[in-house]
């Protein structure tokens, strides 16, 4: 049985457009970065945390697979994380336009035994904002629960004027690395 170790309903949707039957693991993992720790390792830490947390969740249950996966938005080697207010999410935003930023992504698979991960990097391009614009995106509600204060799917794929890399990655779960992982444990996708 597949179980995706996450409170994202985004995550939840985005596995589902594999067409893959799965449940649902609520897990609570602190999401605080290590000193010096490169953002990469810590994106890649939380994600492995998140799987292991639900494998422990779930028990011994004979065939259990557990996606684990966690997505950050990294400016000039800062971690943004999730915006606390509307004033850290308009700061957020303020920094993030005019300017490219990296996000990144990191899946995790884990079952009795067995584990692999995948990271992947996109960079992704806001186009200049003012105060106005900024305060209307935070009024909307959409910057909370999101890293870097922004939903790439929602109202603020108007900011996004550039992306490379993976769209599902920017949005919290890259599906082409993340569909590779399942084929290496069996699973048909």
């Amino acid at each position: 049985m597949l179980y995706l170790a996450s409170q994202s309903p985004r995550r939840r949707q985005l596995l589902e457009q594999l067409g893959l039957r799965f449940g649902v693991v609520d897990v609570d993992v602190p999401e605080v970065r290590r000193v010096d720790e490169p953002a990469e390792d810590y994106v890649s830490r939380v994600a492995r945390e998140k799987a292991g947390a639900g494998l422990l969740t779930v028990g011994p249950i004979a065939g259990a697979i557990i996606v684990g996966a966690d997505t950050e938005v990294v400016l000039d080697g800062e971690v943004f994380g999730k915006p606390a207010d509307a004033g850290a999410a308009a700061a957020m935003l303020a920094r993030l336009a005019g300017r490219t930023h990296r996000v990144i992504s990191a899946v995790w698979v884990l079952s009795a035994g067995r584990e692999d991960h995948a990271v992947s990097v996109s960079e992704v391009g806001i186009a200049a904002l003012d105060a106005a614009a900024i305060a209307r995106y935070v009024e909307t509600g959409e910057p909370y629960g999101k890293a870097g204060a922004y939903a790439i799917q929602g109202r603020a794929a108007a900011f996004i004027d550039r992306i490379a890399g993976s769209y599902s990655g920017v949005m919290g779960l890259p599906l082409h690395e993340t569909a590779s992982l399942l084929r290496r444990f069996g699973v048909a996708v």
